[in-house]
Protein backbone atom coordinates (compact mmCIF):
# COMPACT_ATOMS: atom_id res chain seq x y z
CA UNK A 1 0.00 0.00 0.00
CA UNK A 2 1.19 3.47 -1.08
CA UNK A 3 0.84 6.17 2.16
CA UNK A 4 1.36 10.03 1.35
CA UNK A 5 0.37 13.21 3.63
CA UNK A 6 -1.71 14.78 0.28
CA UNK A 7 -3.68 12.67 -2.47
CA UNK A 8 -4.69 14.61 -5.45
CA UNK A 9 -7.07 13.41 -7.94
CA UNK A 10 -6.42 15.44 -11.76
CA UNK A 11 -3.29 16.51 -12.86
CA UNK A 12 -4.92 19.33 -14.17
CA UNK A 13 -3.54 23.14 -13.88
CA UNK A 14 -5.30 22.88 -10.27
CA UNK A 15 -4.12 19.94 -9.25
CA UNK A 16 -0.27 20.21 -10.01
CA UNK A 17 -0.65 23.86 -9.05
CA UNK A 18 -1.47 22.45 -5.61
CA UNK A 19 1.02 20.20 -5.53
CA UNK A 20 4.01 22.83 -6.64
CA UNK A 21 2.70 25.09 -3.74
CA UNK A 22 2.73 22.58 -1.13
CA UNK A 23 6.21 21.43 -2.07
CA UNK A 24 7.12 25.11 -1.67
CA UNK A 25 7.76 24.38 2.43
CA UNK A 26 7.99 20.30 1.50
CA UNK A 27 6.37 19.49 4.70
CA UNK A 28 3.93 17.44 3.08
CA UNK A 29 4.19 14.34 0.99
CA UNK A 30 2.39 14.99 -2.18
CA UNK A 31 0.76 12.17 -4.73
CA UNK A 32 -0.80 13.53 -8.20
CA UNK A 33 -2.86 10.67 -10.12
CA UNK A 34 -4.05 11.39 -13.37
CA UNK A 35 -5.88 9.20 -15.56
CA UNK A 36 -4.51 10.41 -18.46
CA UNK A 37 -1.25 9.52 -20.56
CA UNK A 38 -0.20 13.55 -20.01
CA UNK A 39 -0.64 16.03 -17.81
CA UNK A 40 -2.92 19.07 -18.36
CA UNK A 41 -6.08 17.69 -19.00
CA UNK A 42 -8.53 19.76 -20.97
CA UNK A 43 -5.56 22.30 -20.71
CA UNK A 44 -3.99 20.30 -22.92
CA UNK A 45 -2.68 19.68 -26.27
CA UNK A 46 -2.99 16.58 -28.71
CA UNK A 47 -0.61 16.05 -31.88
CA UNK A 48 -2.79 14.68 -34.99
CA UNK A 49 -0.41 14.41 -38.26
CA UNK A 50 1.01 17.85 -38.67
CA UNK A 51 -1.34 19.87 -36.37
CA UNK A 52 -1.20 20.85 -33.12
CA UNK A 53 -4.96 20.85 -31.53
CA UNK A 54 -6.00 22.07 -27.83
CA UNK A 55 -9.65 21.33 -26.31
CA UNK A 56 -10.99 24.13 -27.68
CA UNK A 57 -9.65 27.79 -27.03
CA UNK A 58 -7.62 27.50 -24.03
CA UNK A 59 -5.97 31.67 -23.61
CA UNK A 60 -4.27 32.97 -20.72
CA UNK A 61 -6.28 36.30 -19.07
CA UNK A 62 -3.69 37.60 -16.79
CA UNK A 63 -5.17 39.73 -14.38
CA UNK A 64 -3.26 38.53 -10.73
CA UNK A 65 -0.22 39.97 -10.31
CA UNK A 66 1.20 36.50 -8.48
CA UNK A 67 -0.54 34.39 -10.96
CA UNK A 68 0.75 36.38 -13.97
CA UNK A 69 4.83 36.53 -12.53
CA UNK A 70 4.09 32.73 -12.35
CA UNK A 71 2.84 31.75 -15.16
CA UNK A 72 5.22 33.84 -17.03
CA UNK A 73 7.54 32.39 -15.22
CA UNK A 74 6.57 28.95 -16.17
CA UNK A 75 6.58 29.74 -19.96
CA UNK A 76 10.01 31.60 -19.58
CA UNK A 77 9.44 33.75 -22.36
CA UNK A 78 7.65 31.21 -24.98
CA UNK A 79 4.71 33.20 -25.41
CA UNK A 80 3.07 36.63 -27.47
CA UNK A 81 0.73 38.70 -26.10
CA UNK A 82 -2.23 39.38 -28.61
CA UNK A 83 -4.71 42.17 -29.10
CA UNK A 84 -8.54 40.24 -28.88
CA UNK A 85 -9.90 40.07 -31.98
CA UNK A 86 -13.23 38.71 -31.53
CA UNK A 87 -16.20 39.25 -33.65
CA UNK A 88 -20.11 38.11 -33.95
CA UNK A 89 -21.71 36.87 -37.02
CA UNK A 90 -25.36 37.08 -37.00
CA UNK A 91 -27.94 38.36 -39.75
CA UNK A 92 -24.86 38.17 -42.64
CA UNK A 93 -22.89 40.40 -40.89
CA UNK A 94 -19.76 40.84 -38.43
CA UNK A 95 -19.91 43.22 -35.54
CA UNK A 96 -17.54 43.53 -32.97
CA UNK A 97 -17.63 41.94 -29.51
CA UNK A 98 -19.15 42.14 -27.21
CA UNK A 99 -22.98 42.88 -29.01
CA UNK A 100 -24.10 44.83 -26.14
CA UNK A 101 -21.51 48.03 -27.07
CA UNK A 102 -21.19 47.25 -30.90
CA UNK A 103 -24.46 46.68 -33.29
CA UNK A 104 -23.31 48.54 -35.84
CA UNK A 105 -22.78 46.82 -38.91
CA UNK A 106 -26.33 45.42 -38.43
CA UNK A 107 -29.47 46.29 -40.72
CA UNK A 108 -30.41 49.87 -39.38
CA UNK A 109 -33.90 48.10 -38.06
CA UNK A 110 -32.05 45.69 -35.29
CA UNK A 111 -29.89 48.42 -34.79
CA UNK A 112 -32.28 50.61 -33.56
CA UNK A 113 -34.36 47.58 -32.08
CA UNK A 114 -31.52 47.31 -29.50
CA UNK A 115 -30.55 51.17 -29.21
CA UNK A 116 -33.79 51.80 -28.35
CA UNK A 117 -34.75 49.00 -26.09
CA UNK A 118 -31.50 49.78 -24.27
CA UNK A 119 -32.63 53.23 -23.48
CA UNK A 120 -35.80 52.18 -22.04
CA UNK A 121 -33.50 50.17 -19.26
CA UNK A 122 -32.24 53.36 -18.15
CA UNK A 123 -35.22 55.98 -18.90
CA UNK A 124 -37.50 52.78 -17.27
CA UNK A 125 -35.04 50.85 -15.26
CA UNK A 126 -36.90 47.34 -14.40
CA UNK A 127 -36.70 46.65 -10.32
CA UNK A 128 -35.35 42.79 -9.75
CA UNK A 129 -35.61 40.63 -7.15
CA UNK A 130 -32.53 39.19 -4.67
CA UNK A 131 -32.20 36.11 -7.12
CA UNK A 132 -33.11 36.92 -10.75
CA UNK A 133 -33.26 34.59 -13.34
CA UNK A 134 -30.77 35.55 -16.40
CA UNK A 135 -33.55 36.32 -18.48
CA UNK A 136 -35.09 38.78 -16.56
CA UNK A 137 -31.79 40.12 -15.59
CA UNK A 138 -30.72 40.10 -19.57
CA UNK A 139 -34.34 42.53 -20.31
CA UNK A 140 -33.93 44.48 -17.43
CA UNK A 141 -30.02 45.05 -18.11
CA UNK A 142 -30.24 45.32 -22.19
CA UNK A 143 -33.25 45.66 -22.79
CA UNK A 144 -35.75 44.21 -25.32
CA UNK A 145 -33.72 44.05 -28.42
CA UNK A 146 -30.21 43.09 -27.57
CA UNK A 147 -31.68 40.34 -25.79
CA UNK A 148 -33.36 39.11 -28.94
CA UNK A 149 -30.86 39.47 -30.97
CA UNK A 150 -28.43 37.80 -29.21
CA UNK A 151 -28.41 37.38 -25.70
CA UNK A 152 -31.11 35.31 -25.71
CA UNK A 153 -29.90 33.11 -28.74
CA UNK A 154 -26.38 32.83 -28.34
CA UNK A 155 -27.06 31.60 -24.87
CA UNK A 156 -29.40 29.16 -25.18
CA UNK A 157 -27.66 27.52 -27.71
CA UNK A 158 -24.77 27.37 -25.22
CA UNK A 159 -26.88 26.36 -21.88
CA UNK A 160 -29.29 24.52 -23.83
CA UNK A 161 -31.29 25.15 -20.60
CA UNK A 162 -34.13 27.79 -20.39
CA UNK A 163 -33.00 31.23 -20.36
CA UNK A 164 -35.84 31.69 -16.97
CA UNK A 165 -34.08 28.43 -15.66
CA UNK A 166 -30.24 30.06 -15.15
CA UNK A 167 -29.33 32.38 -12.40
CA UNK A 168 -26.66 35.20 -13.20
CA UNK A 169 -24.38 33.94 -10.45
CA UNK A 170 -21.78 32.80 -13.47
CA UNK A 171 -22.09 35.66 -15.26
CA UNK A 172 -20.12 38.28 -13.67
CA UNK A 173 -17.13 39.46 -15.42
CA UNK A 174 -18.00 37.29 -18.37
CA UNK A 175 -20.76 39.45 -19.76
CA UNK A 176 -20.34 42.98 -20.06
CA UNK A 177 -22.00 45.89 -19.05
CA UNK A 178 -21.38 48.93 -21.00
CA UNK A 179 -22.90 52.33 -20.28
CA UNK A 180 -25.58 54.20 -21.92
CA UNK A 181 -23.12 56.70 -24.00
CA UNK A 182 -21.25 53.46 -25.25
CA UNK A 183 -24.07 51.00 -26.49
CA UNK A 184 -25.10 54.35 -28.48
CA UNK A 185 -21.76 55.07 -30.04
CA UNK A 186 -21.53 51.42 -30.91
CA UNK A 187 -24.25 51.86 -32.04
CA UNK A 188 -23.87 54.80 -34.78
CA UNK A 189 -20.41 53.77 -35.37
CA UNK A 190 -17.53 51.33 -35.26
CA UNK A 191 -16.40 51.12 -31.46
CA UNK A 192 -12.96 49.93 -30.91
CA UNK A 193 -12.84 50.00 -27.14
CA UNK A 194 -12.12 46.72 -25.44
CA UNK A 195 -14.77 45.72 -22.90
CA UNK A 196 -14.35 42.27 -20.88
CA UNK A 197 -11.80 40.44 -18.79
CA UNK A 198 -10.17 39.36 -21.94
CA UNK A 199 -9.22 42.04 -23.93
CA UNK A 200 -6.13 40.55 -24.61
CA UNK A 201 -4.76 37.43 -23.90
CA UNK A 202 -1.13 35.46 -24.20
CA UNK A 203 -0.65 32.41 -25.97
CA UNK A 204 2.35 29.74 -25.88
CA UNK A 205 4.74 30.27 -29.24
CA UNK A 206 5.49 26.65 -29.64
CA UNK A 207 3.69 23.54 -28.55
CA UNK A 208 0.26 24.81 -27.62
CA UNK A 209 -1.40 25.17 -24.25
CA UNK A 210 0.06 21.92 -23.40
CA UNK A 211 3.72 23.51 -22.69
CA UNK A 212 1.72 25.47 -19.17
CA UNK A 213 1.02 21.73 -17.59
CA UNK A 214 4.23 20.15 -18.80
CA UNK A 215 6.40 23.30 -17.08
CA UNK A 216 4.12 22.56 -14.01
CA UNK A 217 4.58 19.48 -13.90
CA UNK A 218 8.71 19.83 -14.47
CA UNK A 219 8.65 21.16 -10.88
CA UNK A 220 7.47 19.01 -9.36
CA UNK A 221 9.62 15.91 -7.02
CA UNK A 222 10.20 12.95 -9.53
CA UNK A 223 7.86 10.25 -8.80
CA UNK A 224 4.91 12.92 -7.62
CA UNK A 225 3.01 12.77 -10.75
CA UNK A 226 1.69 9.25 -11.55
CA UNK A 227 -0.40 9.46 -15.24
CA UNK A 228 -2.10 6.29 -16.78
CA UNK A 229 -3.59 6.15 -13.31
CA UNK A 230 -7.86 6.57 -13.00
CA UNK A 231 -9.34 6.39 -9.79
CA UNK A 232 -11.45 3.40 -8.92
CA UNK A 233 -12.95 3.75 -5.45
CA UNK A 234 -12.85 6.36 -3.01
CA UNK A 235 -13.32 5.40 0.82
CA UNK A 236 -13.38 8.72 2.93
CA UNK A 237 -14.18 6.27 6.23
CA UNK A 238 -10.29 4.47 6.01
CA UNK A 239 -8.87 7.68 3.73
CA UNK A 240 -7.78 4.98 1.11
CA UNK A 241 -8.28 5.34 -2.73
CA UNK A 242 -8.24 2.51 -4.99
CA UNK A 243 -6.40 3.45 -8.39
CA UNK A 244 -5.58 1.79 -11.41
CA UNK A 245 -2.06 0.89 -11.93
CA UNK A 246 -1.36 2.10 -8.46
CA UNK A 247 -3.25 0.13 -5.89
CA UNK A 248 -4.27 1.04 -2.61
CA UNK A 249 -3.05 4.48 -1.66
CA UNK A 250 -3.92 5.52 1.79
CA UNK A 251 -3.69 9.39 2.66
CA UNK A 252 -4.24 12.08 5.13
CA UNK A 253 -5.96 14.57 2.97
CA UNK A 254 -7.53 14.33 -0.22
CA UNK A 255 -7.84 17.25 -3.28
CA UNK A 256 -10.28 16.55 -5.81
CA UNK A 257 -10.04 18.27 -9.28
CA UNK A 258 -11.91 15.85 -10.90
CA UNK A 259 -16.05 16.98 -11.66
CA UNK A 260 -17.31 17.45 -8.88
CA UNK A 261 -20.10 14.43 -10.46
CA UNK A 262 -17.50 11.95 -11.12
CA UNK A 263 -15.77 12.55 -8.15
CA UNK A 264 -18.88 12.07 -5.53
CA UNK A 265 -19.77 8.75 -7.69
CA UNK A 266 -16.39 7.17 -7.02
CA UNK A 267 -17.00 8.31 -2.70
CA UNK A 268 -18.39 6.20 -0.09
CA UNK A 269 -19.70 7.11 2.59
CA UNK A 270 -21.86 9.52 1.60
CA UNK A 271 -24.49 11.27 3.88
CA UNK A 272 -28.20 10.90 1.64
CA UNK A 273 -28.26 14.49 1.99
CA UNK A 274 -24.73 14.77 -0.56
CA UNK A 275 -26.42 11.90 -2.46
CA UNK A 276 -29.44 13.77 -3.16
CA UNK A 277 -27.59 17.09 -4.07
CA UNK A 278 -25.27 15.46 -6.29
CA UNK A 279 -28.22 14.40 -8.47
CA UNK A 280 -28.83 18.23 -8.95
CA UNK A 281 -25.29 19.23 -10.57
CA UNK A 282 -26.06 19.43 -14.08
CA UNK A 283 -23.81 19.90 -17.06
CA UNK A 284 -23.70 20.12 -20.60
CA UNK A 285 -20.72 18.43 -23.30
CA UNK A 286 -18.51 20.68 -25.87
CA UNK A 287 -18.22 18.59 -29.03
CA UNK A 288 -15.14 20.55 -30.37
CA UNK A 289 -14.13 19.77 -33.75
CA UNK A 290 -10.80 20.23 -34.96
CA UNK A 291 -9.57 21.61 -38.55
CA UNK A 292 -6.70 21.38 -40.24
CA UNK A 293 -7.10 23.06 -43.93
CA UNK A 294 -4.80 23.54 -46.86
CA UNK A 295 -5.44 27.52 -46.95
CA UNK A 296 -2.96 30.19 -45.45
CA UNK A 297 -4.81 32.84 -43.02
CA UNK A 298 -8.39 32.11 -43.19
CA UNK A 299 -9.28 35.17 -41.18
CA UNK A 300 -7.65 38.08 -39.29
CA UNK A 301 -9.94 36.96 -36.33
CA UNK A 302 -9.14 35.02 -33.27
CA UNK A 303 -12.88 33.67 -32.76
CA UNK A 304 -16.23 34.32 -33.67
CA UNK A 305 -19.53 33.75 -32.36
CA UNK A 306 -22.71 32.43 -34.15
CA UNK A 307 -25.99 32.94 -31.92
CA UNK A 308 -28.28 31.84 -34.49
CA UNK A 309 -29.86 28.53 -34.88
CA UNK A 310 -29.08 27.86 -38.42
CA UNK A 311 -25.42 26.89 -37.14
CA UNK A 312 -24.82 24.26 -35.30
CA UNK A 313 -22.02 25.66 -33.50
CA UNK A 314 -21.57 28.89 -31.03
CA UNK A 315 -18.38 29.77 -31.45
CA UNK A 316 -15.39 28.89 -34.19
CA UNK A 317 -11.99 30.16 -33.31
CA UNK A 318 -9.14 30.47 -35.83
CA UNK A 319 -6.24 28.72 -33.62
CA UNK A 320 -3.31 29.02 -36.00
CA UNK A 321 -3.98 33.08 -35.62
CA UNK A 322 -2.67 32.45 -31.40
CA UNK A 323 0.57 30.60 -32.89
CA UNK A 324 1.28 29.66 -36.85
CA UNK A 325 3.49 27.20 -35.40
CA UNK A 326 0.00 25.14 -34.98
CA UNK A 327 0.27 23.75 -37.93
CA UNK A 328 2.21 23.39 -41.05
CA UNK A 329 3.32 26.48 -43.20
CA UNK A 330 0.62 27.83 -45.64
CA UNK A 331 -1.88 26.21 -43.46
CA UNK A 332 -5.03 27.30 -40.96
CA UNK A 333 -6.22 25.38 -37.75
CA UNK A 334 -9.64 25.92 -36.50
CA UNK A 335 -11.88 24.87 -33.52
CA UNK A 336 -15.80 24.73 -33.73
CA UNK A 337 -17.24 24.22 -30.36
CA UNK A 338 -20.86 22.80 -30.43
CA UNK A 339 -23.20 22.79 -26.82
CA UNK A 340 -25.41 19.39 -25.97
CA UNK A 341 -26.98 18.29 -22.93
CA UNK A 342 -25.07 15.75 -21.38
CA UNK A 343 -27.72 12.84 -21.50
CA UNK A 344 -27.94 13.93 -25.35
CA UNK A 345 -27.51 11.43 -27.78
CA UNK A 346 -25.03 12.68 -30.00
CA UNK A 347 -24.45 11.18 -33.93
CA UNK A 348 -20.82 12.47 -34.53
CA UNK A 349 -21.18 11.62 -38.31
CA UNK A 350 -24.29 13.32 -38.89
CA UNK A 351 -22.90 16.66 -36.40
CA UNK A 352 -19.73 16.54 -38.45
CA UNK A 353 -21.85 17.01 -41.24
CA UNK A 354 -23.91 19.72 -40.21
CA UNK A 355 -21.09 21.75 -38.80
CA UNK A 356 -19.22 21.22 -41.88
CA UNK A 357 -22.92 22.77 -43.95
CA UNK A 358 -22.62 25.75 -41.76
CA UNK A 359 -19.09 26.54 -41.90
CA UNK A 360 -19.46 26.88 -45.46
CA UNK A 361 -23.21 28.34 -45.05
CA UNK A 362 -20.88 31.14 -42.86
CA UNK A 363 -18.45 31.88 -45.49
CA UNK A 364 -16.10 30.08 -43.26
CA UNK A 365 -14.68 27.21 -45.49
CA UNK A 366 -14.70 27.06 -49.49
CA UNK A 367 -16.13 24.74 -51.26
CA UNK A 368 -12.70 24.13 -52.65
CA UNK A 369 -10.65 24.04 -49.64
CA UNK A 370 -9.11 20.82 -48.65
CA UNK A 371 -9.01 19.55 -45.03
CA UNK A 372 -5.69 18.27 -43.98
CA UNK A 373 -6.89 16.72 -40.21
CA UNK A 374 -10.01 16.54 -38.69
CA UNK A 375 -10.50 15.47 -35.23
CA UNK A 376 -13.42 15.74 -32.57
CA UNK A 377 -12.01 16.12 -28.79
CA UNK A 378 -15.06 16.50 -27.06
CA UNK A 379 -15.14 17.92 -23.72
CA UNK A 380 -17.88 15.95 -21.63
CA UNK A 381 -18.03 18.14 -18.81
CA UNK A 382 -17.79 21.34 -20.63
CA UNK A 383 -19.92 23.94 -18.61
CA UNK A 384 -21.30 23.31 -15.57
CA UNK A 385 -25.06 25.17 -15.43
CA UNK A 386 -25.73 27.76 -12.82
CA UNK A 387 -29.41 26.60 -13.21
CA UNK A 388 -31.18 27.37 -9.49
CA UNK A 389 -30.43 24.27 -7.94
CA UNK A 390 -26.65 24.22 -8.38
CA UNK A 391 -25.87 26.47 -5.21
CA UNK A 392 -28.05 24.71 -2.73
CA UNK A 393 -26.59 21.88 -3.98
CA UNK A 394 -22.61 22.47 -3.74
CA UNK A 395 -23.25 24.42 -0.73
CA UNK A 396 -24.66 21.42 1.17
CA UNK A 397 -21.64 18.75 -0.28
CA UNK A 398 -18.85 21.46 0.33
CA UNK A 399 -20.31 21.31 4.13
CA UNK A 400 -20.12 18.03 3.93
CA UNK A 401 -16.68 17.94 2.28
CA UNK A 402 -15.30 20.29 4.91
CA UNK A 403 -16.62 18.16 7.87
CA UNK A 404 -14.35 15.38 6.47
CA UNK A 405 -10.88 17.32 5.16
CA UNK A 406 -11.68 16.72 1.70
CA UNK A 407 -10.98 19.75 -0.77
CA UNK A 408 -12.87 20.10 -4.46
CA UNK A 409 -11.12 23.13 -6.33
CA UNK A 410 -10.81 23.77 -9.70
CA UNK A 411 -13.09 24.34 -12.62
CA UNK A 412 -14.42 21.35 -12.36
CA UNK A 413 -14.00 20.49 -8.81
CA UNK A 414 -15.37 23.30 -7.60
CA UNK A 415 -18.44 23.37 -9.84
CA UNK A 416 -17.84 26.68 -11.38
CA UNK A 417 -16.95 28.50 -14.69
CA UNK A 418 -13.85 30.36 -14.81
CA UNK A 419 -10.38 30.66 -16.49
CA UNK A 420 -7.19 29.31 -16.73
CA UNK A 421 -4.85 31.79 -14.28
CA UNK A 422 -7.97 31.16 -11.17
CA UNK A 423 -7.51 27.41 -11.57
CA UNK A 424 -3.99 28.02 -10.89
CA UNK A 425 -4.48 30.41 -8.08
CA UNK A 426 -7.14 27.89 -6.42
CA UNK A 427 -4.10 25.20 -6.35
CA UNK A 428 -2.29 27.60 -4.40
CA UNK A 429 -4.80 28.78 -2.26
CA UNK A 430 -5.53 25.28 -1.50
CA UNK A 431 -2.43 24.53 -0.63
CA UNK A 432 -2.14 27.54 2.18
CA UNK A 433 -5.14 25.68 3.34
CA UNK A 434 -3.21 22.61 3.76
CA UNK A 435 -0.61 23.38 4.93
CA UNK A 436 -2.33 26.40 7.37
CA UNK A 437 -0.53 29.48 6.14
CA UNK A 438 -1.64 32.95 4.70
CA UNK A 439 0.68 33.17 1.97
CA UNK A 440 3.01 30.04 0.68
CA UNK A 441 5.16 33.06 -0.67
CA UNK A 442 5.49 34.77 2.62
CA UNK A 443 5.74 31.21 4.17
CA UNK A 444 8.60 30.29 1.83
CA UNK A 445 10.65 33.40 1.88
CA UNK A 446 10.44 33.12 5.87
CA UNK A 447 11.51 29.55 6.21
CA UNK A 448 14.32 30.33 3.71
CA UNK A 449 15.74 33.29 5.78
CA UNK A 450 15.28 31.07 8.60
CA UNK A 451 17.70 28.44 7.03
CA UNK A 452 20.12 30.80 5.81
CA UNK A 453 20.30 32.44 9.53
CA UNK A 454 21.46 29.04 10.88
CA UNK A 455 24.20 28.91 7.98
Amino acid sequence: MIKTDVLILGGGLAGLSTAHHLNRLGKLSVLVAEKGAFVGGTAGTERHGDFLFDHTGHLLHLHDSYGKKFILDLLKGNWALHARSSWIYSQNAFTRYPFQANTYGLPWPAVEDCAAGFLRTVHKPVALGDKPSFKDWSLATFGAGISKHFMFPYNEKLWRSPLSALTTEWQGRFVPKPGASEVLYGALMDQKKFFGYNADFRYPVRGGIQVLPDALAARLKPGQVRTGCSVRYVDLASKTAVIENLGEVQFERLVNTMPLVDFLDLCWPLPQAVTVARMRLRYNTVYNLNLGVARARMSDKHWVYFPEKKYPFYRVGYSSNFSPRLGPKGTSSLYIEVSRRADDKVDLEKLENQVLAGLRSAGVLKSTDKLLAKVWMPIRCGYVVYDFDRTPAVTAIFKHLAKIGVESIGRYGAWKYSFMEETILDGKRCAERLLGVDSVEKEAASTSAALKALK
